[in-house]
């Protein structure tokens, strides 16, 4: 499968595909200032923990090339990959890619080669992701079986990375072996992006996809339908244990019930050394709108509070296995 162009940087410029406007509009944006950046991944213009990453890392290059040459150059710089950081707490490759940009940054003589080594780094990262998706994907399909039947939950797809994916990306590679039969997709809630991107992905790709509502999919779990759970993770912990997009610790206990495996694909890039459980991971709770209105529409009272947490955490001992561009961990 050719990879979807989520992020690409194009004359001096990071070009986004906008995935707030998928699957009715396909339209690019270009971030040419830092804050630009900012905004586009606070409001989920780009989304995925390996494209946040990569993206963060043009941010790099983007806040030295918008920086002055003079003496305040590296401490500008510096401010502008802490507003970047500032952005999505729970994805660990944001700051594994902009501690990555710093170390180049601290030891780059002058913005000239900043920028330059910077821009190499960047370009890295993607072309690195890219070689991890089509490799999990390889590792991933070994694991399943002809005509098999799939479920998977939010979008860990191209759109999420540079452009295969994780979890999509070993549903790409068993299609393309002629082994799926049928790719069941969460809508995802609050921001549908199961139905929205997923579901757009899988079409754009030639997949069978169905899609559901996430309540819907423990009993779908157990009529025995379903194969084999693939889903993705923003953060792997030392144990084992994985923060993924709200729903996916609903899926996993589903699936332990009905005795279905549950595959976590996510590069070695989302595994975090430094917190040692998923007790340690930051979970990102979004804004009352996202839940409150549905198109146009208001859905809740006014006095009616929301708990709204973008993530939760799926325990070590419900994952069947780990899926990396390095092999499988079980």
């Amino acid at each position: 499968m050719e990879p979807i162009p989520t992020l690409r940087w194009v004359d001096g410029s990071l070009r986004l595909l906008d995935q707030r406007l998928l699957p009715d509009e396909e339209r690019y944006v270009d971030c040419s200032r830092v804050e630009e950046l900012v905004r586009a991944i606070k409001t989920l213009t780009v989304r995925g923990a390996p494209a946040i990453g990569i993206a963060a890392a043009y941010g790099a290059v983007i806040a030295a090339m918008t920086a002055d040459d003079d003496g305040s150059f590296p401490d500008r710089v510096s401010a502008d990959l802490d507003a970047l950081e500032s952005t999505r707490p729970t994805a660990v490759n944001l700051f594994i890619c902009i501690r990555r940009q710093r170390e180049i940054l601290q030891r780059a003589e002058g913005k000239d080669e900043a920028v330059e080594l910077l821009l190499e780094q960047a370009n890295r990262f993607l072309e690195e992701d890219l070689e991890s998706s089509r490799a999990m994907g390889r590792f991933g399909a070994d694991l399943l079986e002809p005509d098999s039947v799939l479920l998977t939950h939010c979008n860990a797809g191209g759109l999420a990375t540079a452009g295969l994916g994780t979890a999509l990306a070993v549903i790409y590679e068993a299609s393309d072996r002629g082994w799926v039969s049928q790719v069941y997709v969460d809508e995802t809630r609050p921001l549908l992006q199961g139905a929205r991107l997923t579901a757009w992905e899988l079409c754009r790709a030639g997949v069978p996809v169905r899609v559901l509502p996430d309540s819907a999919a423990p009993s779908l779990l157990r009529s025995g339908t379903v194969d084999a759970v693939l889903v993705g993770a923003d953060r792997v912990a030392v144990n084992g244990d994985v923060a993924n997009k709200i729903g996916t610790y609903t899926l996993a206990l589903a699936a332990m019930k009905a005795e279905v495996p549950f595959y976590v694909v996510a590069p070695l890039s989302s595994f975090d050394p430094e917190t040692q459980d998923g007790g340690g991971i930051e979970i990102e709770h979004r804004g009352r709108e996202e839940l409150e209105l549905l198109g146009d529409r208001k859905v809740l009272p006014d006095r009616a509070e929301v708990y709204n947490p973008a993530f939760d955490v799926t325990p070590s001992d419900m994952v069947t296995a780990l899926i990396t561009e390095r092999g499988i961990l079980k």
